[in-house]
Formats: structure tokens, sequence, C-alpha cells
């Protein structure tokens, strides 16, 4: 199974341009899109979801048309959107139940069947009787991977969903993603480079609607080895660093900010050579990207 997308773009009626020639190739797994907020991520996810139309461009699903074929699209389809409302005063149980009718499941022994292994699968059973006004994030974002589950997809599209979860909720999230991507095509779009560092097996960079890189976490981060020099500076320094040199990140330590710089060489001799991280990878496009435009 391959989802197969080309030059696919969209212009708002705002003049926004979200997708400019948008072309990837996404395998059965995880796949990671990076970009910062309002790099077109989520105009890509609504336009793979069937929720919109793109100016041009075209989506296949293996031999189906995802943009012509809407409804053979969403009956194996699967959502989670980076907004996903719930009725606060429903239990967990009784909206799963409401929602695989919505999906045509009209049996209710069937139905009864697969939201019990649905509300175990995202270890909710215990909550079932619960209402979703009561539940915390992490557990929100789980009943919405139930949901996305109803139809068993064979596309499934998570939009940022580990924002906000607090570290136990998250890794509980990720370790479900991580099951559902060994037969599935899941896209997780995401701006947390750590999401895709311990998840996915490709990955693609998009920033102002453009796709800056696509290939594997690991073979991205051996690219650009030894091209990575650090150095901990006075915070007068950093704006005449930032001039001088290609500046892709900074953290505090002890006060001080300490830099990463994007270089073939050392600047200098008082930069230490380090290891290349996939936040190096993501940071060295984006800014690269960012002073094209």
């Amino acid at each position: 199974m391959n989802l197969t997308i080309r030059n696919l773009s969209k212009t708002y009626a705002s003049g926004v341009k979200a997708l400019n020639k948008v072309s990837l190739n996404i395998p059965v797994g995880m796949f990671g899109l990076l970009g910062p907020n309002g790099a077109g991520k989520s105009s890509l996810m609504r336009t793979i979801a069937t929720l919109q139309d793109p100016d041009e461009g075209s989506i296949m699903l293996d031999d189906l048309n995802v943009l012509r074929q809407k409804e053979e699209v969403r009956k194996i389809l699967g959502y989670l959107p980076q907004e996903f409302g719930v009725y606060p005063k429903v239990s967990a149980e009784v909206l799963l139940d409401h929602l695989a009718v919505l999906k045509g499941i009209v049996n209710k022994a069937e139905r009864k069947e697969l939201t019990s292994a649905l509300l175990n699968k995202t270890n909710l059973w215990q909550a079932r009787k619960k209402k979703l006004g009561g539940f915390s994030g992490g557990m929100k974002q789980r009943f919405g991977i139930a949901q996305a589950l109803l139809s068993n997809p064979r596309l499934i599209i998570v939009d940022e969903p580990t924002a906000g979860l607090d570290p136990a909720e998250r890794n509980r999230f990720l370790n479900l993603l991580s099951e559902l991507g060994e037969n599935t095509v899941v896209i997780l779009s995401t701006h947390i480079v750590q999401d895709v560092k311990e998840l996915c097996t490709s990955m693609a960079i998009i920033n102002k609607g453009c796709v800056l890189l696509e290939g594997n976490p690991i073979g991205t981060i051996e690219s650009i080895r030894g091209k990575i020099w650090r150095k901990t500076i006075e915070k007068k320094e950093l704006e005449a660093f930032k001039q001088s040199y290609q500046v892709i990140s900074e953290r505090l330590i002890a006060g001080k900010p300490q830099i990463h710089v994007f270089s073939d060489s050392s600047p200098d001799n008082s930069f230490e050579g380090v290891g290349p991280d996939l936040e190096d990878v993501y940071f060295s496009h984006v800014l690269g990207a960012m002073e094209k435009f």
C-alpha cells in the first residue's frame, strides 16, 4: 500500500499559498510530517482527508483516486484532527457507539464487540462509563484514536496529537500510534521533532507550503554529520554570531546561550564538533529555507 501525492497546490481566498507543488511518497508505517506552525501541515492533512479540494495536483492511495473517489476514501480513513471536539456530558461508551452507527455499523452486537475492543485497545475500558468532559487531554486523544479506528482504516491521519499532553500520556499515545503503524499508512503531522525521531521510519519537512526534505530520519541525520558545531557564548554576543554564522539553534545552559552552527567546516578553533540529531536536521532546513524566501 502506498499514498502518492503529486504537485499538490492550494491557495486560500485570503491569498495565503498553503501548499506549493507538494509531492510525497508515503508507504505503510509511520510517516512523520514536520514543520513549524503555519507550515501547511494541516492544509495537507485536510486535503488528504477529503475535507478540502486543492487547486491542482493528485493523490492516489494505491489505485484509489483520493480527490475524485471521496466516499470510498472516507470508508477506509481514520482521522484525528488537531481540534477534536467531544460531547462533554456523554460517556465514552455511548459516544463511540453513536459514532459507530454513523460509520454504518448498524448491527448492535457487532457494534458492541467493536467498541469494547477499541476501548480496551486505547486503555479506556475502565473509564468507559465516565463522561468525556471529565477526561484528561491524553484520554481525549486516545478516545480520538478509538473513533478513528472504527472502520478498520487503511489510512490514518493524526494532526498534532501530542501537543499539550504530559509525558506519561504522551508515551501512552505514541506507543499506541506505533502499534497502528505496523500494517497501516499512518501520517503523524507535528512540530515536535522528538515524536518523529522516536516513531517514524520515513519523514518529510515542510515549510511555507513547500517540501524541504524527504527521507529516513536516520539517513537525514547522517547527511549532516560533521557539519554541526557548538559553542557557549555570552548573551551580548548572540546577535553578532547570528550575523556571522548560520546559527540554527540556541539554548540557555547555566544562563549562557549554547549555539549550534551549521557549517561544512569548523567556524574557528573555539567551536567543537558535535554529533547531529534530528533537531539539527529540522532547524538547518527550516532556517535555511526561511533565508531564501
